[in-house]
């Protein structure tokens, strides 16, 4: 199982390799530019070069793309729906570029028009994105989420429904945050609750849509539906959730990517990929 954690981008993309070396990472997640900014700067032929070369050099990957919390998918305004797909679409075609290969998103929220009407607008952004060619190459990996507010994809029936949707099913999968999950209702604290939540996961999502993990602890509890994270084992989820994790050999070739708080030192990450790690049976 590959760990790592979600790593800066300040000073240029290429600078989250030296980052996540430091913090002993094995793969990494960036924002591929300014998260609360709508447009960018177009990437450069250096960018891309620079990008590749230390990926090469470090040897860490893959590496994972988060996009803006700015975008909705589900949004039921036209204006705001369409800023999205704009926005997304270039998120898809920027790890396209950079040889990324998966981009994790929240569904969204539905703002009031309900969840049936927002997971079809989903669907339907996701299918026009796809049908104009954008990012090809790049696998969407949609969040579970705690289902704070009006989010969608705090419930398995909301992934499912969203991948069924899908036409390119082959460029869809999951990326699954325990403290979201625990958050949203599905009991992951102890060896056969794991083993039950995942059991009823794969009954209506499937496992192998499973792309990729973050691993971060709950400072909510069970059915909170509230999403802050905390750091590996002082939270809600705890040691035994997270112990389950990373010896189910289901997911043993999953990245896990941490994205709890830290300083600019990442001294946190250090401590807490050195936790994951330690509950790795022998």
């Amino acid at each position: 199982m590959k760990f790592g954690a979600h790593m800066s981008i300040s000073g240029g993309l290429y600078r989250a390799f030296e980052h996540g070396v430091h913090a002993g990472c094995d793969t990494i997640q960036i924002f591929s530019k300014n998260q609360q900014q709508w447009r960018a700067k177009p990437l450069s032929d250096d960018d891309i070069a620079r990008f590749r070369a230390e990926q090469e050099r470090t040897g860490l990957g893959p590496v994972i793309v988060h996009d803006s919390y700015l975008i909705n998918l589900a949004a039921p305004g036209d204006e705001l729906w369409q800023k999205s797909i704009n926005a997304f679409a270039d998120e898809l075609d920027r790890c396209a570029a950079l040889g990324i290969p998966y981009l994790v998103t929240h569904p969204g929220a539905h703002v009031g028009s309900g969840e049936e009407a927002g997971l079809a607008r989903v669907v339907a952004a996701i299918n026009r994105i796809h049908a104009a060619g954008h990012g090809e190459s790049v696998m969407i990996l949609l969040e579970t989420t705690a289902g704070q507010g009006t989010s969608l994809g705090w419930r398995f029936e909301h992934l499912a429904a969203l991948i069924d949707g899908v036409g390119e099913k082959s460029r869809v999968g999951v990326c699954v945050d325990p403290c979201h999950i625990l958050a949203a209702g599905y009991d992951i604290r102890t060896a056969e609750s794991y083993t039950a939540t995942f059991a009823e996961f794969d009954r209506i999502v499937g496992c192998d849509q499973i792309r990729a993990f973050h691993v971060n602890d709950s400072q909510k509890d069970l059915g909170s539906r509230v999403d802050r994270h905390a750091h590996i084992g002082e939270g809600f989820v705890g040691i035994e959730g997270f112990r389950a994790l990373v010896n189910d050999p289901q997911f043993a070739d999953r990245p896990c990517i941490l994205e709890t708080p830290k300083g600019d030192d990442l001294a946190e990450d250090i401590t807490n990929l050195a936790k994951l790690r330690s509950l790795i049976a022998v």
